[in-house]
């Protein structure tokens, strides 16, 4: 049941007001016995708490804990100051002389309910929940009155998944507040979530009779009754929820959807139609529908949902390059590409219409007319670099490497911190045979991001496979190994290492994890299998070699000649 109970009621604000006064960040609290800010001063308590809370007015929080501290020697016995002195200590994020002080303070007097709900928000800033409850309940145990407490203690169960705590404090909560509309609201998501319909239902319905204006617990009855369902309910919330509120998206999209669905074209359409409009100068109905349905299960209603909204605004790239989301997701990809190429060069979603374009045509493998189409969208923008990486890619997958090492350096001028071009650049330069440059390039890539992994393996894996300098090599693959632990490609580099080096016991534990890691790879198969064959395991090595020459790759000649000379020797 795991995240099934979520906290989203507008209005229920469960903070704890003394914690609003925070430092400012970096702001170094230093011993307030070694400050000394006048040379006179009367010995009088309510002297220095006066000076306490002046200074705290002007942010000044050291002598403000100076003063409180002076007052608190002047009379050792008030609960008062010692709570404002913890309370300045908790502002400030000195969690340990805050609970010090609240320690003294409940040794004194245990049921002290203020000392307690100090202690509890500080427990629970620590993420220590079980004593931040602990706290809370003592507060709701002496004094009923503190709602905002059951709405903390509520909060911090069902976050915990402690139904039935949660349950226990909610239920306690509305007993002593009949009108407390978030005791209600939680209710019912709790009795939702226990499969409890009927009093759910009635503990939304509850909270709406008190405050009307609610929209959450109209969305909850909406999603209970579509589970029962009821959709003629359903339908009467969403109308009910658009009366009173009709610029509310999520309502609309949703009531849209269910029309449909009901055969109710005209009305559905009338819908999608104006929030298309809407959506001209209305950014965040675009966004309802990224957040809501461009996703693999409702790529379908996304469709639904967007070539409606085009009926209201057909030439809005926003809503074009949604389309084309959606029907890139639902895998009809000439559909995809219709709308992706009615993205405008001016929109927020042209690079990502482009990028999604030259994809596309390299799915279809038609990687001439993706580079013919980068070069125009390299035109109408010819400042973006990531145009020109996609169109190195290209060159790279043609074999180009002199186009796609022209075009990278392009990308580089313009954006010569970005580390993601010069790795593209030493991967062109492997494959075209330069390996010392190469090798240069990777090393400014580390340079650039020494934490970037896949140019410290790129590199150690280029020295081990020439074998040169392999403790760096070693050395530099450990590095990237503390950034990506799980990588079966760098655990295969770092075997790789350790055979080029004879070590080829370590060798052989290492490339076993590797081929656990990523059991289809052709390369860490042969791997495997060489390690094998050092450890005079000609059996294993073989089945390696053979798993490896089964996957599909260019250079099985080698291979081959492998397998050849082990079954020769049988």
């Amino acid at each position: 049941m795991k995240n099934i109970i979520k906290i989203t009621l507008a209005g229920a604000t469960l903070a704890i007001w003394f914690l609003s006064g925070c430092s400012t960040p970096g702001e170094s609290i230093r011993p307030a016995e070694k400050v000394s800010y006048a040379a006179e001063i009367p010995e009088n308590k309510y002297y220095f708490y006066t000076e306490a809370q002046l200074a705290e007015q002007k942010g000044m929080p050291d002598r403000a804990i100076y003063y409180l501290k002076k007052a608190v020697e002047q009379d050792p016995d008030s609960l008062l100051l010692k709570r404002e002195l913890a309370l300045l200590y908790a502002r400030q994020k000195d969690n340990q002389q805050a609970l010090a002080v609240i320690d003294d303070v409940l040794a004194k007097e245990p049921h002290d309910v203020e000392a307690l709900i100090i202690l509890g928000k500080i427990k629970q800033t620590q993420k220590e929940m079980d004593q931040a409850t602990q706290a809370y309940e003592k507060v709701i145990a002496v004094d009923k009155t503190r709602q905002n407490i059951y709405l903390l203690l509520g909060g911090i169960y069902l976050q915990e998944d402690r139904t039935d705590d949660s349950l226990r404090v909610f239920q306690e909560l509305v007993k002593q507040y009949p009108a407390s509309y978030p005791g209600h609201f939680f209710l019912g998501k709790i009795y939702a979530s226990q499969g409890h319909a009927l009093r759910a239902e009635k503990e939304f319905k509850k909270a709406l009779e008190i405050e009307p204006s609610l929209l959450e617990p109209r969305f909850e009855l909406i999603n209970l009754y579509k589970s029962q369902g009821k959709s003629k309910s359903v339908v009467r919330i969403y109308e009910e929820i658009l009366k009173k509120n009709p610029q509310n998206v999520r309502a609309a999209l949703e009531l849209g959807l269910i029309y449909t669905s009901h055969g109710k074209k005209k009305q559905a359409q009338k819908i999608f139609s104006d929030l298309g409009k809407r959506s001209a100068h209305d950014f965040d109905v675009i966004l309802k529908v990224i957040q809501n349905y461009l996703e693999p299960d409702r790529y379908q209603d996304a469709i639904i949902i967007t070539e409606g909204m085009l009926q209201g605004s057909p030439d809005s790239s926003d809503l074009h390059h949604l389309a084309g989301v959606a029907y890139n997701g639902s895998k009809k990809n000439d559909k995809a590409m219709i709308h992706f190429h009615k993205v405008k060069p001016e929109s927020r979603f042209y690079r990502d219409a482009v990028v999604h374009i030259a994809f596309l045509y390299q799915e279809q493998d038609k990687i001439d007319q993706a580079i013919t189409f980068l070069k125009t969208a390299i035109k109408n923008n010819p400042d973006n670099p990531d145009f020109m990486y996609y169109l190195g890619t290209f060159y790279e997958e043609k074999e180009e490497y002199g186009k796609a090492e022209k075009v990278l350096k392009q990308a580089i001028e313009i954006e010569p911190e970005e580390t993601k071009y010069y790795f593209r650049l030493g991967v062109v330069y492997d494959k075209w045979g330069k390996k010392d440059t190469s090798m240069k390039t990777m090393r400014t890539v580390i340079q650039l991001d020494p934490k970037h992994a896949n140019a410290l393996n790129y590199l150690g894996y280029t020295y081990a496979d020439l074998g040169r300098n392999l403790d760096e090599a070693e050395q530099l693959i450990k590095r990237a190994l503390k950034y990506k632990p799980n990588d079966g490609y760098i655990t295969d580099s770092l075997g790789w290492v350790y055979y080029k080096k004879g070590r080829y016991e370590e060798a052989l534990l290492t490339l076993k994890k590797a081929a656990e890691l990523v059991p289809d790879d052709p390369i860490i198969l042969e791997h495997l299998g060489d390690a094998y064959l050092k450890t005079s395991d000609k059996k294993n090595a073989l089945k390696f070699y053979q798993l490896s020459l089964q996957k599909d790759r260019k250079d099985k000649g080698t291979l081959k000649e492998k397998i050849k000379e082990l079954k020769d020797q049988r």
